[in-house]
């Protein structure tokens, strides 16, 4: 049974506690109006997983990176931009490829999406991660439409979760993360990528009935709320 403690900073930012470490993915706080109440100085992660290049993923990565000295995990394309920045704590990745941390392993996967950094650079290819742990595995599907390589993750994981998106319009949508669901092995989905800007807002009781009808449960926790899956 996974225990693991899922905290939600708002549109794609999660902050999970594995066994006393935090590992945050995708930091877009301080940009984010829905997040105004969020201290991001008072975040201090031991990782920061980047699953692609775009300003609404990674615009607090340099200011949390330097305050507390976090281990910024991406591909190679990310890393390198970041290491420019003055980021020197990094591990670089690329499709395909895990790598044993102190939580757990980390696989980095497919996503279909674009990938480009807020300063024009190119990014590398987007992708998703796996993370499997003593405390449970979950697909922290980063920003990805519905793709057939998903059935890869569940035939290869026990996934107890996945954190997809659900905002349609640039990603998936509800009906397509079921499938993702279907697809990885999971009936439990806690959304992102939904509500921070109006092409991606949605209508959140329907989002939960759809999910429903298909036999998920779609956690959609409030900003600043902590979950334990």
């Amino acid at each position: 049974m996974s225990m693991i403690e899922l905290k939600y900073f708002g549109h794609s930012s999660f902050l999970a506690r594995i066994n006393g470490t935090e590992i945050l993915f995708d930091p877009f706080i301080s940009p984010n109006p829905l997040a105004s109440a969020i201290d991001i100085d008072a975040i201090q992660p031991k990782y920061i997983l980047i699953t692609h290049g775009h300003e609404d993923h990674v615009a607090d990565v340099e200011r949390i990176a330097q305050n507390s000295a976090a281990m910024l995990v991406s591909n190679f394309e990310i890393v390198t931009w970041f290491q420019g920045k003055g980021i020197e704590n990094v591990h670089p990745m690329n499709h395909g490829g895990s790598k044993e941390f102190d939580f757990g392993k980390v696989k980095y996967v497919n996503a279909i999406h674009s990938s480009t950094l807020p300063d024009g650079s190119p990014g590398g290819n987007p992708g998703g991660f796996v993370i499997s742990s003593e405390q449970g595995n979950f697909y922290f599907a980063g920003d990805t439409a519905l793709t057939y390589d998903m059935k890869l993750i569940g035939d290869s994981y026990d996934i107890d979760f996945a954190v997809l998106p659900i905002g349609d319009n640039f990603t998936m949508g509800i009906g397509d993360a079921t499938k993702a669901a279907d697809f990885v092995g999971t009936d439990k989905i806690v959304g992102m990528h939904y509500d921070t800007f109006p092409y991606i807002e949605i209508n959140k009781s329907a989002a939960i009935q759809m999910a429903q009808e298909a036999g998920k449960e779609l956690y959609l926790p409030a900003i600043g709320e902590s979950i334990t899956l």
